[in-house]
């Protein structure tokens, strides 16, 4: 059997009682970052010792013995925050164990962009989700796409580059856009910045981005 368990994406308290029970039953905890989920284990003494990577340098390497490991027992599969699969590693895993009918449950819990696009003030009825644009190759393309969709568009962006990702979409969706910045959710400071593409550039361009963010962006309109 295998486990898909989010782990809080902050606030170490904003984890379910079931993911808690669960990572203690389980033979096996497969994560992304096993420093970090040790600290999380050892917060609420649950054993570290059944720790193993999982990670993108090895999924596609070690998948085999990964789903070898759900054959012969019961396996977490965490990330460093939020829910596995989600910009995150997991989806290889989740494939193969459905190809070899191995049973999957997926945990509810913490993802980063709901709180976000709740918390926008933009439209959260019909949205979509792009996570991180490519860096390079097929950027462009990607934001011509977007910028002609009339659903709220999401956003995944590091510190590092959200004041270009801002600037290069309000290039192609123009600088009226609405749109909303939320970064270090449900962590000590945690912010959220709402208004047009142009006025978060300006802000970011006087203030040094910090932290891991989400982009909201209003749709089209027509």
């Amino acid at each position: 059997m295998l486990y898909i368990v989010p782990t809080p994406i902050g606030n170490l308290e904003d984890i379910t009682f079931r993911a808690i029970k669960i990572l203690e039953e389980v033979d096996v905890i497969l994560a992304e970052d096993t420093r970090k989920t040790k600290n999380l284990l050892n917060h609420y003494n649950i054993e570290a010792a059944k720790l193993r990577p999982y990670h993108k340098f090895n999924e596609h390497k070690e998948l085999e013995s990964f789903v070898q490991l759900t054959e012969l027992g019961k396996v977490a599969l965490v990330t460093d925050a939020g829910t596995p699969g989600i910009s995150d590693p997991g989806f290889l895993l989740v494939r193969e164990c459905v190809k070899k009918d191995i049973e999957i449950i997926t945990l509810p819990g913490a993802t980063a962009f709901v709180p976000a696009l709740v918390n926008s003030g933009l439209p959260c009825d019909r949205f979509f989700f792009e996570g991180f644009l490519p860096h390079k190759k097929g950027r462009q393309k990607r934001l011509t796409f977007l910028a002609e969709l009339e659903y709220t568009i999401v956003l995944y962006e590091s510190p590092y580059r959200v004041l270009k990702t801002l600037e290069q979409c309000a290039e192609v969706m123009g600088n009226d856009r609405q749109a909303a910045t939320c970064r270090e959710i449900s962590k000590i400071y945690e912010e959220t910045k709402r208004g047009t593409l142009a006025e978060l550039i300006d802000h970011f361009t006087k203030k040094e981005p910090k932290g891991e963010f989400v982009i909201i962006i209003e749709g089209v309109k027509k």
